[in-house]
């Protein structure tokens, strides 16, 4: 069983400038969070749009070579792919010895794309949610959970210091959240299987969910409605996490239970289940890892070419049509 920690002195960071290197789905979010709990934080960005809203929102915005080089504990909240070439550029030749390094992923250390000097604490603080459910959390008074890991431990308290980010972010010490000892390819490993199995699968089986009612005569309205667009699907989930994954069915009708109980099973086939070996085996061996890498390098063709598949197909237009009348988009 892995170790459960629920509190934290966040007083180990108190007077340390935090400087987060990016300011996008996370880097904001726990930016903001920080900064409400009263910790001195500044943005290293690149002058782009998130530079620009990071202004906006009050922060004092430098170029990640000078935000390196002023904070004391670097947060690494850039993206994946290209942390090693901002890591090699900006952050590598501006890091004093000393300085603790938080990667808010495992990837790049997993895969050792990214190989930090021994004389700095390498921590991993990965909240397992968006960033969006980050802010949301601590605007509310509640925790959320992150798994904790250590690369580094040069200074002998880099747990303490997981810990210790873990609460100033809002994670821990606050009802419903809690920090996982975990490490860097523990978190990589889980991270990358959910989102090459059950996340992606999801998505695909409810846009075909919503093809083969359409072709049985119900209206795109009432399929969508249904399948994802009422928000019966927060509730759900909000009772997965609250009751269990199997127990939350027990608040459905007993139509519901049976359905669920007789045909889920059906879809896990022995092809499922093989599919689900082969992604984390391509996890595990580096295989996406090169891909991801290589796809990147080419300037992300066959990642365009899927979101263009996908913004054109019945789905995210029938989709579109509806969300605009409904005022979401």
């Amino acid at each position: 069983m892995a170790r459960l920690y629920f509190d934290g002195n966040s007083e180990l960071i108190r007077d340390k400038i935090i400087a987060m290197i990016g300011f996008g789905n996370q880097g904001s979010a726990q930016a903001l969070n920080l900064r409400d709990g009263g910790f001195k934080v500044i943005v290293g960005n690149i002058e782009d749009e998130y530079a620009e809203r990071a202004r906006k929102l009050g922060f004092t915005v430098y170029s990640i070579s000078n935000a390196v080089k002023q904070g004391e504990i670097i947060v690494m909240a850039i993206p994946d792919e290209v942390q090693p070439e901002v890591w090699s550029r900006d952050i590598l030749p501006n890091l004093a010895p000393e300085k603790i390094v938080i990667f808010l992923s495992g990837y790049n250390i997993y895969y050792g794309f990214i190989k930090p000097p021994k004389d700095n604490d390498v921590i991993m603080v990965a909240p397992r949610m968006i960033g969006e459910g980050v802010r949301e959390n601590f605007v509310n008074g509640r925790g959320f959970p992150v798994l904790i890991g250590v690369a580094n431990n040069h200074s002998g308290k880099a747990w303490d210091y997981a810990l210790s980010y873990s609460k100033a972010i809002g994670a821990i010490g606050k009802p419903g959240g809690v920090a996982v000892e975990s490490s860097f390819e523990e978190e990589t490993i889980t991270d990358l299987f959910s989102e090459h199995t059950w996340a992606g699968a999801f998505l695909f089986m409810l846009a075909e969910g919503y093809r083969i009612l359409i072709e049985n005569g119900v209206s795109p309205e009432a399929a969508m409605l249904e399948l994802w667009a009422s928000g019966e699907l927060i509730a759900i989930t909000k009772a997965i996490v609250e009751k269990g994954l199997f127990a939350q069915l027990r608040g459905h009708s007993t139509t519901s239970q049976f359905g669920h109980l007789t045909w889920g099973p059906k879809y896990v086939t022995d092809e499922v289940k093989k599919l689900m070996r082969e992604a984390i085996r391509q996890i595990k061996d580096g295989t996406f890892a090169k891909e991801w890498l290589l796809e990147r390098l080419a300037g992300y063709p066959v990642f365009n070419r899927l979101w263009d598949e996908i913004t054109k197909s019945d789905v995210w237009r029938d989709e579109d049509r509806l969300y605009r009348l409904l005022g979401r988009r």
